[in-house]
C-alpha cells in the first residue's frame, strides 16, 4: 500500500503547478480550497490536516524555487503567486513520459505540444489516477534539479 499522503502532495503540486502556468505570467491568489477541496476549521479554528498539508505543499514549491508568491492568507491561500523561471522552463520542455499513445498520427505542431511536460501533467489530472501522477510528478521534480 502506498503512501496517501505522497500521492496527496503530488496531486496538490501537480494542481498549483497547472493553475500557475493557465495564469502566467501574471500573480494569482492560489486558494487551498481550490487545490484540495472544501474544509471546515474546527472548533478551535484549526484546519484539517489535508487542509495543512496542502498549504505546506504550496510553501514547499515556493521553497524548491518552482513558484514565488508575496505572502500567504491566514495559511488559506498564497497571494501574488506565481511560477519561476525554473519551473516555466520545466514545464514547457519535453517530456520523455508519455502517457498518449499516436503521436505520429498528430500534425506536428500538435505533436510537439502534447509532448510537453505541462500537457502530460494535464492529462495525469485529469485522469486521477493517482499512479499517473505520482510518475509525472516524479520525473518533473527530478528533471526540475537541471533547471
Amino acid at each position: 500500500m502506498g503512501d496517501i499522503h505522497i500521492d496527496d502532495f503530488y496531486k496538490d503540486a501537480a494542481r498549483v503547478l497547472l493553475v500557475l502556468y493557465q495564469y502566467f505570467p501574471r500573480p494569482y491568489t492560489v486558494y487551498v480550497e481550490d487545490i484540495s477541496g472544501p474544509d471546515e476549521p474546527d472548533e478551535y479554528g484549526l484546519h484539517s490536516d489535508r487542509h495543512q498539508a496542502c498549504f505546506s505543499t504550496m510553501i514547499w514549491l515556493a521553497d524548491a524555487g518552482l513558484l514565488r508568491y508575496v505572502d500567504n492568507i491566514n495559511k488559506k491561500a498564497i497571494d501574488q503567486a506565481v511560477l519561476t523561471h525554473k519551473a516555466l522552463t520545466l514545464l514547457t520542455t519535453r517530456s520523455e513520459i508519455r502517457f498518449q499513445p499516436d503521436e505520429e498520427a498528430m500534425p506536428p505542431s500538435v505533436a510537439d505540444e502534447h509532448a510537453s511536460h505541462v500537457h502530460q501533467l494535464r492529462f495525469a489530472v485529469k485522469s486521477g489516477a493517482s499512479f499517473t501522477i505520482r510518475r509525472i510528478m516524479q520525473h518533473l521534480l527530478a528533471e526540475s534539479r537541471k533547471y
